[in-house]
């Protein structure tokens, strides 16, 4: 294990210069801006959320704007992005925001976690990058660079209660560099200590990674499972939808049966999307976005 002073200061020193300019780490981005960030960039990358989010944030700039929308446009609004039972959490999360903290986001991060669909990294995320408050915040490209950088290891390995006491013994002194270390310690991650082909040339603790003077060894654990999206259900399900997101109203059942041929599939698909809330079948048996 390295030593690890001052490794948090010089994060925040490259971060400082070489940070990618993102619409919801701008000055002035409120709690609820930050918070759709967080959730719409769940295993989605930056690219595609910066579109969907500034529309999102242009429809409703508050809690209480998307509280008062209907499923249906939410589902629209999501687009393309995947895993959409995101887009319903976030509207449960407007919803719960509007009725138990006034259309405000709580800074406490109990309060966060309390409410619909967000978790101890979401929570911790809205805390720091939206309020301010120090907070160890970790996600995979932040155990990916601890593992590197303290521990020596290729990779991070499963999550572990341990990762955030790691995370938060680097944070630097003083209530803004120790929240700017936790987005820093992610942009590092993303752009310079990625997984596959890391660019050690250009890090800035490169001389300090426990990893590096250990000579690079190679992850010695199970290989990491690369996901496929083609003839996945989650393509199916993505396919059914573009068919609703695209009617103006119900439509039938042959109409999806245009969206993919595997009878047997798109009918598993079909009925997961309405055990998730995400489609309703109408009293005459044809198929809508939820109303």
């Amino acid at each position: 294990m390295s030593s690890t002073a001052g490794l948090g200061d010089a994060l925040v020193d490259w971060y400082d210069t070489a940070a990618r300019n993102l619409p919801w780490r701008r000055p002035g981005v409120d709690p609820w801006a930050v918070l759709v960030s967080e959730v719409m960039l769940q295993q989605t990358p930056v690219a595609r959320v910066e579109p969907v989010w500034a529309a999102w944030m242009a429809r409703w700039p508050t809690p209480a704007d998307l509280a008062a929308a209907s499923p249906a446009e939410v589902i629209r609004m999501w687009g393309k992005l995947g895993y959409p039972r995101r887009a319903l959490r976030l509207r449960e999360t407007a919803v719960a925001l509007t009725e138990r903290h006034g259309g405000a986001v709580p800074a406490d991060v109990a309060a966060l976690e309390a409410l619909p669909g967000i978790g101890t990294y979401t929570a911790r995320a809205v805390a720091c990058f939206g309020h301010g408050t120090p907070q160890p915040v970790v996600d995979t490209n932040v155990r990916r660079v601890v593992a590197r950088l303290v521990h020596g290891r290729a990779e991070a390995g499963t999550a572990r209660p341990s990762d955030l006491t790691d995370v938060a013994a680097l944070a630097p002194a003083g209530r803004e560099r120790a929240c700017r270390f936790s987005v820093a310690a992610m942009e590092l991650g993303a752009l310079v200590c990625v997984a596959r082909t890391p660019r050690c040339a250009v890090c800035p603790v490169r001389d300090r990674c426990a990893w590096r003077l250990a000579g690079s060894p190679a992850h010695d654990g199970p290989a990491r499972r690369v996901q496929r999206f083609t003839g996945t259900d989650r393509q199916v399900r993505g396919r059914l939808l573009d068919v609703l997101r695209a009617a103006e109203g119900p439509v039938a059942a042959s109409s999806l049966d245009e969206a993919w041929d595997d009878a047997a599939q798109r009918s598993r698909c079909l009925d997961s999307l309405l055990a998730d809330g995400l489609v309703e079948q109408t009293p005459d048996g044809r198929f809508a976005l939820p109303a």
